[in-house]
């Protein structure tokens, strides 16, 4: 299977620090998938490094009170034209992160504080029935072929 990973969980530096967050399920997916790393952040438009990004209410906003919302939303239709053309069954995303972020993202306030919701690109593409899944929470994908 095709899986859409985040980048920045392969190695690529393309979070809003300019580091990389590489992940150990990333050797263990590729032995039985094909992983296409992907930054929406970066297909957004945004620069590395950038300002921390928050969500906060139907908005992106980042540490600077900049709205970024259309790069966000930019960078998540071209995470699932990406997906949608090269037939990705699955995606892997950064946990946490407003544009990656599964079931908990920070709050807006810019504080660490954690509150239930989905990233943009997450959520874009689980509504286009695309199954995704946090780093932390993909161990059932490591099976199939």
């Amino acid at each position: 299977m095709r899986i859409l990973i985040s980048a920045c969980l392969v190695g690529c530096a393309c979070r809003y620090d300019g580091k990389s967050k590489p992940h150990s399920i990333v050797e263990k997916l590729a032995k039985t998938h094909e992983l296409i790393p992907f930054c929406p952040e970066i297909y957004g438009g945004l620069p590395t490094p950038r300002p921390p990004s928050e969500i906060v209410g139907e908005r992106v906003v980042n540490s600077d009170g900049v709205d970024v919302t259309a790069e966000y939303v930019k960078g998540a239709n071209e995470a699932l034209m990406v997906a949608r053309v090269l037939g990705c069954g699955a995606a892997v995303l950064k946990t946490k992160s407003p544009s990656c972020g599964k079931g908990e993202i920070y709050d807006g306030s810019f504080t660490k504080t954690l509150k239930k919701g989905d990233g943009v690109t997450a959520r874009l593409l689980m509504e286009n029935g695309i199954a995704v899944f946090s780093e932390e929470d993909c161990d059932s994908l490591i099976a199939q072929n």
